[in-house]
């Protein structure tokens, strides 16, 4: 099929590295492993920090114009078999794909949409309906997480959904061959530093490390952001030689990296899900997290890490403990997280299955027309 893409919080070109470019990205590839032909039909940002009214016309606007244009472009050249929307939430409703969707009678699919009830009252419900009605008139919605499946099922239950956990390009990441190597227990994270979720997350890290710094461990930090004096500022209270900071670094390097560390750790206040764990497993590293939001989709508790109660700051140090002590249980940990995620999050394994939920949803006979 000819497929229109598009995300609506950050397209795939997006300068900025984040998670959902990079699922975005993965996204587009695993439609194209299934022989699909697949092209970004827009790279305009619908997102709006606030619900005043005057930010979300002045962006209804330039989705009208970029409406009124592919429609007339697709006049003089094949228009696309397939609409696929990735992420629209209530600050980033899609406002392009359903009216042309409809124009074109083509279907139209998304994935990790999200409704949240408690933003109705917040000023956004308008944007709340046009989420809905996405949801409602798709064929099918990818929903990457349970939590996402319910949240969306309670509120849209005429919607058509089906599970596809998240997943990463698993082949650009080799086997940590660390574990068994002399010196200190090398722990690493990868994430941006930036002020939220994120910056709460280093604040928990350093904090939990303090509870453990007689422990023999280094700290290798992968990331870059505006909060980078703020973050530097927190494992301050270590020796410069503990705590090695790489900034940002493509994933050819990030991935070297993974390779001669021995554990992943990052508290995941709040996190969607985080990739950045899939990428930690898939080069055989347990992972230290808590169970909170769509962490335990990413991280199997007991099998691939260890995930801890959410905001016990104690609770999390005892685990990062618990596997330095025992390097037997990080090895069995790290040959199962490396086999979770080369055989049932890597790409190949992803696109498989989009093939499977997209002929169930669209029928072979239009999927083969």
């Amino acid at each position: 099929m000819n497929i229109a893409f598009y995300a609506p919080l950050k397209p795939p070109s997006h300068p900025v590295p984040s998670g959902d470019r990079l699922m975005a990205r993965q996204i587009m590839e695993a439609l194209r492993m299934g022989g699909h032909r697949v092209e970004v039909a827009c790279e305009l940002r619908s997102f709006t920090p606030t619900p005043e009214a005057e930010l979300r016309e002045a962006i209804a606007w330039q989705a009208r114009d970029a409406t009124s244009h592919l429609l007339a472009a697709w006049q003089s050249e094949p228009p696309p078999d397939l609409w696929f929307t990735y992420h629209p939430y209530y600050k980033t409703p899609d406002l392009i794909g359903p009216p042309i969707a409809r124009q074109l009678g083509i279907p139209y699919v998304t994935a990790e949409a999200s409704y949240s009830r408690r933003q109705d009252d917040n000023g956004w419900a308008d944007n709340q309906r046009l989420i809905a009605d996405a949801v409602r008139s798709a064929a099918v919605n990818l929903c990457f997480t349970e939590r996402d499946r319910i949240g969306l099922a309670e509120a849209i239950p005429d919607g058509r959904y089906e599970r596809f956990p998240p997943f990463v390009d698993a082949a650009k990441f080799e086997r940590s061959a660390s574990a068994a190597g002399p010196g200190p227990t090398r722990l690493i994270t990868v994430a941006m530093l930036r002020k939220g979720d994120k910056f709460d997350s280093y604040v928990m890290l350093a904090k939990a490390l303090d509870l453990i710094r007689d422990r023999d461990w280094t700290l290798t930090i992968i990331g870059d952001g505006p909060m980078r004096a703020d973050v530097r500022s927190l494992f301050s209270i270590f020796r410069d030689e503990r705590v090695v900071w790489r900034g940002e670094r493509p994933t050819s390097e990030i991935a070297a990296e993974l390779a001669t560390a021995d554990l992943y750790v990052w508290p995941g206040c709040n996190e969607a899900y985080g990739l950045a764990y899939l990428e930690a497993q898939a080069a055989g590293l347990p992972v230290v997290a808590q169970a909170t939001a769509g962490v335990p989709e990413v991280v199997m508790a007991g099998r691939t890490g260890l995930l801890t109660p959410e905001g016990n700051i104690e609770a999390y140090a005892d685990a990062v403990a618990k596997l330095l002590d025992d390097r037997n249980k990080r090895q069995i940990m790290a040959d199962a997280a490396y086999t979770f995620v080369h055989r049932e999050r890597s790409l190949i394994a992803a696109s498989k299955q989009l093939e499977t939920i997209l002929r169930k949803h669209l029928g072979d006979t239009y999927y083969e027309r």
